[in-house]
């Protein structure tokens, strides 16, 4: 079984490499101090199960297995965390795999044996029961095997196209596995719902026209494309934008 350790505290992480190295069958393929490491990590070396801090600087545990999932087949995730009363009762509510520090072997043991992949719904609602920030700061796009965050601040849209959902940014465009219902809920309201398969930003609207024919369009301030509004979401989107409640 390979495993990657990821806590922001030096201690903790040689705590948790020397009970691995008690327990049969358990190697440790790397060390991550913090989120951008754990995903570059995850990427290249395939864990089978991340061990996983809960509240860190920067990107929280919650959130990097949320980006960890976006992998094709992603590891297992078992969260560790001081005692924490509103973590641990969101933990057990979902079924979430979780240990408490000081980490013993005995419970470190059994978890290993019960480690199972976490969907992105069951994490947003223990993040939001542990009162643990779960909106994003970037989206996790795959390269391969390799994981790259996009800002949420530097895009401009996101279009749906079947199974998968084409983001648009100052780099340029990426593919990410994930339902533009979801994105919808989790960003608002900076990104305004234009067509059952667009989502822009609405910082970038820089116009909303008609055309000819009567149909709305949207032009995207910073990269000029020209984004169709549907019949469905055009109201809304002219309250917005004149600043209507």
């Amino acid at each position: 079984m390979k495993l990657l350790i990821v806590d922001d505290e030096p201690p903790a992480r040689e705590r948790l490499r020397r009970l691995l190295a008690e327990i049969e069958d358990c190697e440790v393929v790397a060390e991550a101090a913090n989120g951008e490491e754990a995903l570059s990590r995850c990427g290249e070396l395939r864990p089978d199960v991340v061990l996983l801090d809960v509240r860190m600087p920067g990107l929280s545990g919650i959130q990097i297995a949320r980006h960890i999932d976006t992998l094709e087949d992603p590891p297992a995730v078992i969260f560790t965390t001081a005692y924490d009363q509103y973590a641990v009762e969101a933990f057990e509510t979902e079924a979430v795999g979780y240990l408490l520090k000081p980490v013993r072997k005995e419970k470190l043991a059994h978890a290993l044996r019960h480690a199972a992949r976490i969907s992105p719904s069951r994490l947003v609602k223990v993040a939001e029961t542990a009162h643990i920030e779960h909106r994003r700061d970037q989206i996790c796009a795959r390269l391969g095997e390799q994981l790259r965050l996009i800002p949420i601040a530097d895009i401009y849209y996101f279009v749906a196209d079947q199974k998968y959902v084409t983001v648009k940014h100052r780099g340029g465009e990426s593919l990410i596995d994930e339902s533009l219902k979801g994105l919808a809920e989790e960003f608002a309201p900076d990104f305004v719902r234009i067509h059952r398969n667009a989502l822009i930003a609405e910082k970038q609207i820089s116009a909303v026209e008609r055309t000819d024919s009567g149909q709305y369009v949207v032009r995207v301030r910073e990269c000029g494309d020209v984004l169709e509004v549907s019949r469905r979401h055009a109201s809304e989107l002219l309250r917005r934008i004149r600043g209507e409640a």
